[in-house]
């Protein structure tokens, strides 16, 4: 019983990291997070941020690719269900892609406030 408890949790990060590769090989705004993440990071550690400064950046990192990710679950699903124009799919996609982009500018000017004091 516990062995295959130990084996389903094993399965269940196998798909969320397959969920991970797919949305990086399937969507564009991904691989851009890719790139602003790794320079985020780079640029972090070279200005030797605080601790409480990466928390904020991480926080925000997090935040988008859960954005990211959430929006294209429901773009998959919105699309499996119907390809053709219907409104209310269309209203949530655009619902859902709004999330990435409030989360994105938020995370823009958190990472702008915290580096501008690292740039003086």
């Amino acid at each position: 019983m516990i062995r295959s408890y130990l084996i389903a949790r094993i399965r269940s990060f196998g798909y969320a990291f397959n969920g991970i590769f797919i949305l990086i090989a399937t969507q564009p705004h991904a691989r851009l997070h890719l790139i602003s993440t790794a320079v985020v990071l780079i640029g972090g550690a070279y200005l030797k941020l605080e601790r409480y400064e990466w928390v904020a950046i991480l926080l925000c990192i997090g935040l988008v690719w859960m954005a990211e990710a959430m929006n294209t679950a429901i773009e998959f699903l919105a699309d499996e269900v119907s390809l053709e124009q219907r409104e209310r799919i269309g209203k949530a996609k655009d619902v859902a892609a709004a999330g990435v982009l409030i989360v994105s500018m938020t995370s823009i000017i958190v990472a702008g406030v915290i580096l501008v004091n690292h740039l003086k």
